[in-house]
């Protein structure tokens, strides 16, 4: 899949304000400074589309972008921003929950673990709990081009392996590079998957 057209649509603070059509929705969310806007605007191929930032934590609100006028991108919050004061973090941790689990649009959320770093405890616990809530998602390694290939790849397996203690199925993961364009195509063509499969199934109904 190609993205031809890509644009901001709104900022909510709640569900309530979220565009109120059917059209799939992928959410990408991660830990502050995991590098979610500098991927999206890779996999849209539009450099300014998502604000990047050197200060992390400051996307507080949803984001949603319209691709192609058939689906949506959706920027969520980054999680376990410590700076945050605690009446800040838990009100973004709502917002984050209430998204999850109430937004029947969402088609599939990308989760982005930094490659760089061991498994950390809060990302495993976020994977869990995306896992007992029946969560459809998917890991998105970011940041590929800071280590070499084989090193990512050892990474990465030690990530999986220590998923592989608790779950019985993995999820499906991506490696990507917003610098080196890496992983770009796979990730579309995985949303573009879905799509089809939504499509088809609305049709048969």
């Amino acid at each position: 899949m190609e993205i031809k057209n890509a644009r901001f649509l709104v900022s909510s603070a709640n569900i309530e304000q979220c565009p109120k059509d059917d059209k799939p929705e992928y959410a990408f969310i991660g830990r502050s400074n995991v590098g979610k806007s500098s991927l999206i605007n890779m996999l849209c191929n539009h450099k300014g589309l998502a604000k990047t930032s050197s200060t992390p934590g400051k996307t507080l609100l949803i984001n949603h972008f319209i691709i192609d006028d058939s689906w949506y991108l959706v920027d969520l919050p980054g999680y376990g921003f410590a700076k945050r004061s605690k009446t800040m973090q838990q009100k973004i941790q709502n917002m984050i929950t209430s998204y999850i689990l109430q937004r029947g649009q969402m088609a599939n959320l990308f989760l982005l673990i930094d490659i760089r770093h061991d498994p950390q405890k809060i990302d495993l616990e976020f994977i869990d709990w995306l896992g007992n809530n029946g969560i459809p998602f998917t890991i998105v390694f970011t940041k590929a081009d800071k280590l070499s290939r084989l090193k990512a790849g050892e990474n990465v397996k030690k990530y999986m392996d220590t998923l592989q203690e608790t779950w019985e199925e993995l999820p499906p993961h991506f490696v990507t590079s917003s610098e080196k364009r890496t992983g770009r195509d796979e990730v579309l063509d995985y949303i573009d998957e879905i799509n089809k499969t939504l499509q088809s199934t609305a049709t048969e109904e």
